[in-house]
């Protein structure tokens, strides 16, 4: 089985809605409605850097969606890119999707211009994580949040 990858238009939209959904109850998390929509324009507007790719199966079907954001950093002289949300079908997982979906944010980052990509996942995340301890280096940072 092949796994098209492309950046996702305005008439993804009601494929990507349930992998979205999916991805915040895996997280117990819910995003509003309104949040939704301002961040899927912000994927449709040229000028954010903000980016959605989506893998597509042999049939079209939408069967994973990562989101990307490109910043500057401090560290570095280069744009750096944040993977913020990756999100694989049940049906796909082990099949080398959220790989591929990685890579195709990699070269998204290059295309831009970026030095670093970096992502996050939750402690309990061990499938996830499996895959991450393969293909990159854990950074050793712990994450702090504060609600503003």
């Amino acid at each position: 089985m092949t796994t098209t990858i492309r950046a996702l238009q305005p008439s993804d939209r009601a494929a990507w809605e349930p992998l979205w959904a999916g991805y915040q109850r895996f997280y117990e998390v819910v995003i509003a409605p309104e949040t939704t929509d301002l961040t899927w324009g912000r994927f449709q507007d040229p000028a954010e850097d903000m980016h959605a790719l989506g893998a597509f199966d042999d049939s079209g079907r939408l069967v994973g969606i990562v989101h990307a954001i490109l910043h500057r950093s401090t560290w570095l002289p280069k744009w750096t890119c944040y993977l913020q949300d990756l999100y694989v079908d049940d049906t796909q997982r082990g099949l080398g999707t959220g790989a591929s979906l990685i890579d195709a944010v990699a070269d998204l980052a290059r295309e831009h211009g970026a030095g670093r990509l970096y992502w996050m996942t939750h402690e309990t995340n061990a499938t996830a994580r499996k895959l991450y301890d393969r293909i990159a280096e854990r950074s050793g940072f712990i994450q702090y949040r504060k609600a503003l």
